[in-house]
C-alpha cells in the first residue's frame, strides 16, 4: 500500500514557506496544511487531517517536528516513518513522551549551528525515544538552508 505523506511546518512558518512550496511542487499528493494557534489546537487539526490514513510518512520541521513526533506516539501503528528537521523535542509539550520509545524508523537532520533548537538537547532526547534512529548533524542552521534541497527526498519519502 502506498504511504500517505504529510509535511508539518514550524511554529512561525506556513504551508507557503520554503519547505512547503518545495514539497507541494515536487510531491503534489503530499498533505500540506497550515497550522496556527496553541499546540493543542494544532494537534487537534493534525489529528482530523490524518485520521484514518495509514501508512503515513510524516515530515516535520521544528515545531512541526514536535507535532509529528507527538502524533507518532499517539498513533504509532499508522506511521511508517518520521522525518524530522531540527525538531523542537526539547520543550514542555514533548515531556509526557519522555521515558517511552517508538520503534518505527525516525530520521533526523539538525544543523550544528542551530540557534533556535539546541542540537545537543534534541540529539540526547532522540536517542532515548527513537529505537530506530538515523541522526544527521549537518553543517547548517535551524532552517537547514544548505542541506534541505540536497537531501534525497525521493528515497526519504519512498517514492521510487
Amino acid at each position: 500500500m502506498k504511504p500517505t505523506r504529510s509535511f508539518i511546518h514550524g511554529l512561525e512558518s506556513s504551508s507557503m514557506g520554503t519547505k512547503g512550496v518545495f514539497f507541494r511542487d515536487k510531491y503534489p499528493d503530499m498533505i500540506i496544511e497550515d497550522f496556527v494557534g496553541h499546540f493543542k489546537d494544532r494537534m487537534e487539526k493534525l489529528n482530523k487531517i490524518l485520521s484514518g490514513k495509514a501508512p503515513l510518512i510524516l515530515v516535520g520541521s521544528s515545531y512541526g517536528g514536535l507535532m509529528a513526533a507527538v502524533y507518532a506516539f499517539n498513533n504509532e501503528k499508522s506511521i511508517k516513518k518520521l522525518i524530522l528537521l531540527a525538531p523542537a523535542l526539547d520543550i514542555n509539550e514533548f515531556e509526557p513522551h519522555l521515558g517511552r520509545q517508538l520503534l518505527l524508523p525516525a530520521v533526523i537532520y539538525h544543523g550544528r549551528d542551530d540557534d533556535v533548537v539546541s542540537p545537543s538537547s534534541v540529539q540526547d532526547i532522540a536517542r532515548m525515544v527513537f529505537a530506530n534512529l538515523e541522526y544527521h548533524l549537518v553543517d547548517d542552521d535551524h532552517s537547514l538552508h544548505r542541506t534541505f534541497s540536497l537531501m534525497n527526498w525521493d528515497d526519504l519519502l519512498e517514492t521510487l
